[in-house]
């Protein structure tokens, strides 16, 4: 073993050995059928016991992974903005919304009953584990789709449509939530549920997200597609793309400074280049940065693993995972059940189930800078809600989707 200097060299290499890793394991997992989150998981809580026991990490190597983590972030809400289709979503709202609405409040609702009746903890770590609860990684059951040629299909499109209204109300929850929690966690967590705190900074923020609304509206809609075309003009490929994403992540570190955080800065600069398709075709360029940075994300989740919490959070995993499994399948089958049928209701909602990319975003920020809203047994324990729905998802939609296959309106009218 190399020792641990905390010199520079020592760093470079840990970021050169994960990085190797981390691509063999999404080689390997994909091969398998199971998705990479789950490999980064078990990759960071590997290494957090290897650095318990032989000391692998410095402090500067700590800082290092740290930051790289954090670009991670942005690079995955990022990536989740631009691949949005707002003006799709605002064509199709009519028919998703009731869907999304049903999905939002029971999937919470499910979540902050389980958390804060059952398992009894305390009401603001039950907010945090219902705004969690309410996101949906279907990036996950979209390969799955994607696999069986299903994608294209009426209720494939519906599921897209679902998802992506799922993943902004997410995001701006998760704004919401962090933008109250100050003021909640000065109340106290054991007094009634305060409406008079809430509504008052609820009310700040949302002022505060109308202004930053406005001027990404005003960039996207003026600005952004003649920069991006003088871009295209001024470089040669990947160039253009790589600039977008500078500009991308600028705005993430804008909107930290305004008040919110990098996550939902980084799914707004998405957002804003989605719009034009001549950006979102150059997405590919984009890509090797995602998958440099965003394993790290994970791996940084992994690493703050408490290990001597483990045995705790099974007992609460379990309760919560069913919890997170029952409670968006109903949010999303039951109104789907009466709009379009019993196989949609079976298909979107099993597809619906996987928790990933933003519920670990969520509880990660509260673990991270609010230790005892998300004490290391229930992250641990949301860690172990992640892995669960990523990897019992796939299995049940494929299954599905072979006894249902599913075409799209052009191949059925063939």
């Amino acid at each position: 073993m190399i020792e641990n200097t905390g010199n520079p060299a020592h760093t470079v290499l840990v970021l050169g050995a994960l990085t190797v890793v981390a691509m063999l394991l999404k080689a390997g997992m994909g091969r398998i059928g199971l998705p990479a989150l789950v490999g980064f998981l078990s990759l960071g809580l590997t290494l957090r016991l290897a650095d318990d026991t032989w000391g692998l990490f410095s402090g500067t190597d700590t800082i290092i992974l740290s930051f790289v983590g954090q670009a991670g972030l942005v690079a995955l809400l990022f990536r989740v903005g631009l691949e949005s289709n707002l003006e799709g979503l605002l064509q199709q709202l009519r028919k998703a919304s009731t869907i999304w609405v049903a999905d939002v409040v029971v999937s919470g609702a499910v979540g902050y009953a389980t958390a804060f009746y059952l398992l009894q903890l305390n009401m603001i770590t039950s907010l945090t584990v219902a705004t969690a609860f309410t996101a949906t990684s279907v990036g996950i059951s979209v390969a799955v789709w994607q696999e069986m040629n299903a994608l294209r299909s009426r209720n494939g499109e519906l599921l897209i449509d679902i998802a992506e209204l799922d993943d902004i109300s997410a995001v701006v929850l998760m704004a919401l939530l962090f933008a109250v929690l100050p003021e909640l966690q000065a109340g106290g967590t054991s007094s009634g549920f305060p409406v008079a705190v809430i509504a008052g900074q609820a009310g700040l923020f949302l002022v505060k997200l109308i202004g930053f609304g406005a001027f990404c509206f005003v960039f996207s809609r003026w600005i952004e597609k003649p920069l991006t075309h003088f871009f295209q003009k001024l470089e040669t490929a990947p160039d253009p793309m790589l600039t977008v994403a500078g500009i991308g992540f600028m705005i993430a570190a804008l909107a930290e400074k305004a008040g919110f955080s990098m996550a939902i800065g980084a799914f707004f600069a998405g957002l804003i280049f989605s719009r034009d398709p001549a950006t979102v075709k150059m997405e590919a360029s984009f890509m090797p940065i995602h998958d440099f940075f965003s394993p790290f994300f994970f791996i940084g989740i992994g690493l703050k693993m408490d290990p001597a919490a483990m045995d705790a959070a099974l007992g609460l995993g379990a309760a919560l995972a069913a919890a997170a499994i029952v409670g968006k399948f109903l949010a999303d089958g039951l109104p789907l059940y009466v709009m379009e049928g019993r196989q949609a209701a079976l298909l979107i909602g099993a597809s619906m189930i996987p928790r990933a990319e933003i519920t670990m975003v969520i509880m990660h920020r509260g673990h991270a800078l609010y230790g005892d809203v998300v004490p290391a047994r229930v992250y641990n324990a949301m860690i172990m809600v992640s892995a669960a729905t990523c990897l019992l998802a796939p299995f049940f939609v494929r299954s599905m989707l072979k006894r249902w296959p599913q075409t799209s309106p052009q191949e059925a009218r063939q």
